[in-house]
């Protein structure tokens, strides 16, 4: 079965050009756990510890409530078809957050008022996209 990937190595996902904050802004908590909240928590807490497949199979495990002993298999079979990427993320659409993949492919967050938003902005031996837009011009 041909296995499809998110991952972006060495690259840096900019806040969408319609974000509508200027500050970064943590997801706000609600009854049931948002996508934007799920990702925060793994992505925010742990920086450069995971990769994009590894949080969207997260999200997606939670929100489907895959047990365990099921993950392996629901994985094999999520990523058996192209799924959307952390450029579709609300973090990077919405809350103001920029997501750096290293060269390994681990990603973390930077807030688009930081320093180091900047600094990965401004680096040219970085690759550059921009999160998706909400929406259509």
């Amino acid at each position: 079965m041909k296995q499809h990937t998110t991952n972006y190595i060495n690259t840096f996902i900019e806040v969408a050009e319609d974000c509508p904050v200027l500050q970064a802004q943590i997801p706000p908590e609600k009854k049931e756990k948002t996508l934007a909240t799920l990702q925060y928590e793994q992505i925010g807490r742990h920086p450069y510890q995971h990769t994009s497949d590894d949080i969207i199979f997260a999200c997606h495990a939670f929100k489907n409530d895959i047990s365990e002993d099921e993950k392996q298999e629901a994985r094999e079979l999520f990523f058996s078809k192209g799924q959307a990427c952390l450029r579709s993320s609300p973090l990077a659409k919405r809350y103001g957050f920029g997501i750096h993949h290293n060269p390994e492919g681990k990603v973390a967050l930077f807030p688009i008022e930081s320093e180091e938003y900047q600094k990965l902005l401004n680096d040219n031996s970085i690759a550059k996209t921009k999160a998706m837009r909400s929406k259509r011009k």
